[in-house]
């Protein structure tokens, strides 16, 4: 008979009485927390909070920096865009079009990167895991 994977990916630690063993809940809390923050706009209140901090996993600080990061590049974007359309007379409507793709594309990276650590992948984005580790792993590590 073969042995197979559990269905459910926790860790599990040794229970009182030797041999039984229990599901270890502070496994699971981190996963939930990556995914609190990489929810579009809200997840950068508890992104900088737990950078404030200081204390969390090595991978919580990295999907973190990755979160503000995201959110602060969205928003100056979508500040640049909406002033330019809004001083500009011939761009006006091409302005608002890519500050509509902007946000989609940030919203749409978000879900993207929830998915893939809901299945157990890695949280990384190559250009912009680099700019954040450089901003602000400076600033608030």
């Amino acid at each position: 008979m073969e042995n197979f994977e559990p269905k459910e990916n926790r860790e599990w630690r040794q229970g009182g009485q030797g041999d039984k063993t229990i599901p270890d809940a502070r496994c699971s809390m981190p996963k939930t927390q990556l995914l609190l923050y990489l929810i579009p706009i809200i997840g950068f209140f508890p992104s900088l909070w737990t950078l404030y901090r200081g204390q969390g996993s090595r991978e919580q600080l990295a999907i973190s920096r990755l979160s503000i990061t995201l959110a602060l590049t969205w928003l100056l974007g979508y500040l640049l865009l909406s002033t330019g359309a809004a001083t500009s007379d011939f761009l006006t409507l091409r302005l608002f079009i890519l500050n509509s793709f902007l946000t989609s594309g940030y919203f749409l990276v978000s879900v993207w990167l929830i998915l893939r650590l809901m299945q157990g992948k890695s949280g990384r984005l190559p250009g912009f895991n680099t700019l954040a580790e450089r901003v602000l792993g400076k600033y608030l590590s």
